[in-house]
């Protein structure tokens, strides 16, 4: 499993990520991304998670 992190501190609230990879990506009561999986994404859910930090307008997307 990778560890993929949304800088809340980055986010602006756009939605790309959550439209490109839902299955890891939602939008919160605070109008941000995070992570639904809680940090640890599955190897099979890379690609889509990889789609969505590219889509990122800043960035606010890591795969550690």
């Amino acid at each position: 499993m990778a560890k993929v992190v949304v800088k809340k501190d980055s986010c602006i609230g756009c939605g790309v990520c959550a439209a490109v990879c839902a299955s890891v990506f939602t939008m919160a009561d605070d109008g941000l991304a995070e992570n639904v999986l809680g940090e640890d994404v599955p190897e099979d859910l890379m690609e889509e998670v990889k789609e969505a930090v590219e889509a990122c307008p800043v960035q606010a997307i890591e795969i550690e």
